[in-house]
């Protein structure tokens, strides 16, 4: 069976239709989540597809759309050679990550040891650095900035304050996360850091002058070309 026929059996093709249909399916916005898998495709130089997923028309709960990720979130991808040389569809960022570091044999140290250190901060900026850092968004640029009850904002500050305290201490001697290693921790965390000083506009409500390691790994990030291109993907 052709790759066209194969994607065809998936939905989401009806709303956004593959025009490679052997190149991988990016479903995603430039948002901080979104933006991890761009960027892991771009560092890893693989063939894909990017598709805007608008939340200005609520793409996200389509038919369509919630075939491929029943959880209304991006990004989402389908890959036409997944494993077995069968189409893999798959959402959640971390997930993805993971998925294109082994599918690849880039973006995770070969040494098990350092792979799960790696995997390790993976899971830290999922569960912590992202929903706190958003939280802190809604709170201090947007509708929760017309809350009077202020005790909201300043748990999500305190809490960011913490993250990044401990994101700076690990960072002391060490280029990247795990070492000099560059790998899908540094894809996963560092967006969020970035969205927290520039689009968030809370660079001064966290302090972030006292994290200058934080800030010399981001910007280190910022400045690679494949993170480029990959923050605006998809336009």
């Amino acid at each position: 069976m052709s790759s066209v026929a194969n994607l065809s059996n998936f939905p989401i093709t009806a709303k956004w239709p593959a025009q490679h249909p052997d190149r991988l399916q990016l479903y995603s916005l430039p948002t901080p989540n979104g933006v991890k898998v761009s960027i892991a495709l771009e560092e890893l130089g693989l063939s894909y597809e990017a598709h805007k997923v608008d939340f200005q028309t609520n793409d996200q709960i389509t038919p369509e759309f919630l075939s491929l990720n029943p959880n209304n979130k991006i990004p989402a991808i389908l890959d036409p050679q997944g494993p077995g040389g069968q189409p893999l569809a798959l959402f959640e960022s971390g997930a993805i990550l993971i998925y294109l570091a082994d599918k690849t044999g880039k973006l995770l140290p070969a040494d098990p040891a350092q792979r799960y250190q790696a995997i390790q901060w993976l899971m830290w900026q999922m569960g912590g650095l992202g929903p706190m850092f958003g939280q802190l968004g809604f709170f201090h640029k947007f509708a929760g900035k017309d809350y009077e009850d202020k005790r909201p904002r300043d748990r999500y500050v305190a809490e960011s304050k913490r993250l990044l305290a401990v994101l700076n201490q690990h960072l002391t001697d060490r280029t990247w996360m795990v070492g000099d290693q560059y790998t899908v921790a540094d894809i996963a965390i560092f967006p969020w850091v970035r969205n927290l000083v520039g689009f968030y506009e809370a660079g001064d409500l966290v302090g972030f002058t006292d994290f200058p390691e934080v800030a010399r790994v981001l910007a280190a990030f910022v400045a690679r070309p494949a993170v480029v291109r990959g923050l605006a993907i998809p336009a």
